[in-house]
Order: C-alpha cells, then sequence, then structure tokens
C-alpha cells in the first residue's frame, strides 16, 4: 500500500519545513483541502523541532499563521505534562528492536542527559502523542530524515516505520513524494537505504 493522499501532503509539509523551503510550506497550506489542516497536521508540525529545532519550528509556525493557519485545537489537544520516558520506553523498543540497548548505551555515552532527553521528550512526550499514529509519526520522521541527508538515522526509522504498521511501499513513497524537494543526491542515497533498511526486520 503506498501513501494516501493525505499522508503525501503531511511528508512533504514535514520536509518542506526541515529545509526551510517556506512558499513550498506556504503552497501546501494553500492547497489543503476542505478538513485541513486538521490535529494531525498540527502533530507533524509540532514534532518537527526534534529534526530541526526550535528556531526553525518558530518561523513555520509564522509562516503557516499567514497562509491561513492550522486549524481549531480539538479539545484536550494542549498537554500541559513532565517529560515521560516509561511513556515512550515502548515505542523506542518497537523501532529500535535488537538494537535496542545498543541504541541506549550509545546515547548514554554521548551524555547522559542526552540520552534521557531523548527517552522522556522526543519518545515519552512528542512521538507517543495521541492525534498521530506512531506509523505516520515514524513516515514523517522518515521525510525529515531524508530531507537532511541523515542517512544512518533515517535506516533505524525506516525499518521502525514498518515495525510501526507502515507497509515498506509507503516508506518508499515517502522518498518518492518528497523528492521534488529534496536534492536528487540525497533522494538517491535515500533510496539505497530504505530499500536495504525499509523492511522492518
Amino acid at each position: 500500500m503506498s501513501l494516501s493522499e493525505k499522508e503525501v501532503r503531511l511528508v512533504q509539509l514535514v520536509a518542506t519545513i526541515v529545509l526551510g523551503k517556506w512558499e513550498r510550506v506556504t503552497e501546501l497550506r494553500h492547497g489543503a483541502p476542505s478538513g485541513e489542516p486538521d490535529r494531525e497536521w498540527r502533530e507533524a508540525v509540532l514534532q518537527t523541532h526534534l529534526f530541526a529545532g526550535f528556531p526553525r519550528l518558530v518561523e513555520a509556525y509564522g509562516v503557516l499563521a499567514h497562509a491561513g493557519g492550522l486549524g481549531a485545537l480539538e479539545p484536550g489537544e494542549t498537554r500541559s505534562e513532565p517529560d515521560l520516558p516509561d511513556r515512550g520506553a515502548e515505542l523506542f523498543e518497537t523501532i529500535y528492536g535488537e538494537q535496542t540497548d545498543l541504541v541506549r548505551d550509545t546515547l548514554e555515552n554521548h551524555h547522559p542527559d542526552f540520552a534521557r532527553w531523548i527517552a522522556g521528550h522526543a519518545y515519552g512526550r512528542v512521538l507517543t502523542r495521541p492525534g498521530l499514529s506512531a506509523a505516520k509519526r515514524e513516515l514523517c520522521a522518515v521525510a525529515a530524515l531524508v530531507a537532511l541527508g541523515q542517512d544512518r538515522q533515517l535506516a533505524s526509522h525506516a525499518r521502525g516505520a514498518v515495525r510501526c504498521g507502515a507497509t515498506p511501499e509507503s516508506v518508499m513513497g515517502v522518498v518518492d513524494a518528497i523528492a521534488g524537494d529534496v536534492s536528487p543526491e540525497r533522494i538517491e542515497r535515500a533510496r539505497n537505504v530504505v530499500v536495504r533498511f525499509g523492511r522492518g526486520e
């Protein structure tokens, strides 16, 4: 199964925010069909700070507000909560599989606080939020990592997307969907990574 039309819009939105292609972000917002932007759009945009940082996300919110906004928040959509490492542990293990302990040890060796931020904030607070399924969040992660040319992390999240319920075809569909916004060299490398690692094994 390839990407739905909405999934194409979401991964294109994430990739163009990560790349700072603001005219393209505006174009995507103006092209949104009736009923969109919605909660899934807001969640996809919100998680881009994990890949592109807060300055890029601040700019994205300004561009999107000028282009018509992201729609009204749903009741209960805002969540005042601390970092939640226990909530993120299951998703982390799903994505990394047999490599989980190695990845945790590597992060811990980089810096213990960094490891805690990944566990508590990235996985526990952001990637496990309601409003966007784990599979769609991983497809958005794939889009961001292809756009950034982060092939090693792309391998993990291509595999993780399938482990979370996406199909290998939909993971490659992300690469196809954002090919017009990303350099040909990065797209070619991404295709090779997805072919090798995007089977969830």
